[in-house]
């Protein structure tokens, strides 16, 4: 996606630091693979003008590696995902692995060890989920400031909670190719996220997840988010008068 973004004015992004402003899914559907089998990519971003950028770069330059997997990109299509209006509800789940880390001035409020110096520590289940809700919240702050109208609320600025849920789907350790050359293993996660949409700014929040991405290093594809269920206020009304009769 770097690549794609080189040479124009998303380019200073790549070693800032910050949220880059756009994740990207893994191939699939994710099973084995074997050469002319066909798979999808998504990559999503509140920017669209990145978007068409990378688009852009796709269709001049067809050929993507991922890892150590070389593709040809046959189309391009446009998507909008919606997490719904007001009065929906629904499931998120992390289509990739969920990076979280406890900075460490941190650990002692939540009652985690910390082995010393300035290193984060990864969110693991034994920490309970405190930690993981106010850092992911903390982080989708930023990119709202980052990324959102400065004007409207964020996360933070407003009353209840991103999700109604939590469901822990498991965790996992992998190595992650950081930078060329550099190599480190993260501990991940994978979660089923509950939510009822309470008005048009928490519709904003939820949005911005699915286009930025939840957690960290969204630019190694990292918390990438899939609306997998979704009920509408209307249809919640039919189920209930089904109910009844």
């Amino acid at each position: 996606m770097w690549r794609a973004l080189e040479g124009t004015a998303y380019d200073d992004r790549h070693d800032s630091g910050e949220p880059p402003g756009f994740v990207m899914s893994n191939p699939f559907p994710p099973r084995d693979m074997t050469e002319g089998d066909e798979r999808k990519l998504l990559v999503a971003s509140p920017d669209e003008e990145l978007l068409a950028n990378v688009a852009a770069d796709l269709l001049e330059d067809p050929e993507l590696n991922i890892g150590e997997m070389p593709f040809h990109v046959e189309d391009v299509t446009s998507l909008a995902p919606d997490v719904g209006e007001p009065g929906t509800r629904g499931t998120i789940e992390t289509g990739t692995g969920l990076l979280v880390r406890i900075p460490p001035w941190r650990c002692d409020e939540y009652g985690i060890d910390h082995p010393g110096g300035d290193t984060a520590v990864f969110w693991q289940p034994e920490h309970t989920t405190e930690p993981l809700v106010e850092q992911l919240e903390a982080n989708l702050d930023k990119k709202h400031d980052l990324f959102a109208h400065d004007h409207l609320p964020g996360p933070s600025d407003v009353e209840g909670d991103l999700f109604d849920g939590f469901e822990l789907l498991k965790t996992f350790a992998v190595p992650v190719t950081v930078t060329e050359g550099q190599e480190m293993t993260y501990v991940l996660s994978k979660w089923r996220f509950d939510y009822t949409v309470r008005d048009d700014h928490h519709r904003r929040h939820l949005n911005l997840a699915l286009d930025c991405g939840l957690g960290e290093r969204n630019s190694l594809g990292l918390g990438f988010l899939n609306v997998t269920d979704r009920t509408r206020p209307s249809e919640s009304e039919l189920e209930g008068r089904d109910a009844l009769a």
